[in-house]
């Protein structure tokens, strides 16, 4: 082999050499480290807790209504009738706010019990059921229950009502800021508040509530 020979291999041998040095360098400058996924953390945890649970409850605008006249307002009934509270100056009234359709059956039973209880006829009361339900949601719960259909239920669509008397922030509400929950308001025949309960239990509480009538 002569010197020009030998001249060409180490060549091509640096060559090689350059090309595999360049190949490795751009395989690794392209190449992206794997990344862990991220550590939950208890803060996280927390957080996501959290999310689940209900607001916290707010009670001050419905704890103030006692003593004082109660807000004026006009609604319509599921029966297509508009019903105004002024109009029942001269007797009691019991409001009754609830979750409507998706109370199943706590909320029905107790509007029911109203209907069926002549109790409230001699303490000169009326009572009106409040829910935020549309009048065709509210048909579904008087399509399950025919029952339901004799009492007077007031639909509260746009919440106005509802937020006025501040019974949807109260602790037997499961959706805080968009339902009440199972919550009573009695004013007497000078439009007063004079007993207000939220029953976190949702109970059947005609039997608290004549007794509370006949104080007035």
């Amino acid at each position: 082999m002569n010197n020009h020979q030998k001249q060409n291999i180490i060549i091509a041998t640096e060559i090689i050499i350059a090309v595999v040095a360049l190949g490795f360098l751009f395989i690794k400058s392209t190449s992206q480290p794997l990344t862990k996924a991220p550590v939950q953390t208890q803060e996280s945890s927390d957080a996501m807790a959290d999310h689940h649970k209900p607001k916290a409850a707010e009670s001050g605008v419905f704890d103030s209504l006692l003593g004082k006249p109660a807000p004026d307002f006009t609604l319509p009934s599921y029966d297509g009738k508009l019903v105004s509270l002024k109009d029942y100056l001269g007797k009691n009234v019991v409001l009754f706010f609830n979750e409507g359709l998706m109370c199943y059956p706590s909320c029905w039973n107790q509007i029911v019990a109203f209907g069926q209880d002549k109790d409230f006829l001699t303490k000169n009361a009326i009572i009106l059921n409040i829910t935020v339900d549309s009048k065709d949601d509210w048909k579904k719960a008087v399509d399950k229950m025919p029952e339901l259909a004799g009492n007077t239920v007031l639909l509260d669509s746009n919440r106005e009502v509802s937020g006025l008397y501040g019974v949807l922030t109260l602790n037997s509400s499961m959706h805080r800021g968009q339902f009440p929950g199972h919550t009573y308001i009695l004013i007497d025949k000078e439009g007063v508040v004079r007993f207000v309960k939220d029953d976190v239990q949702m109970a059947v509480r005609n039997k608290e509530l004549l007794t509370e009538l006949a104080k007035l």
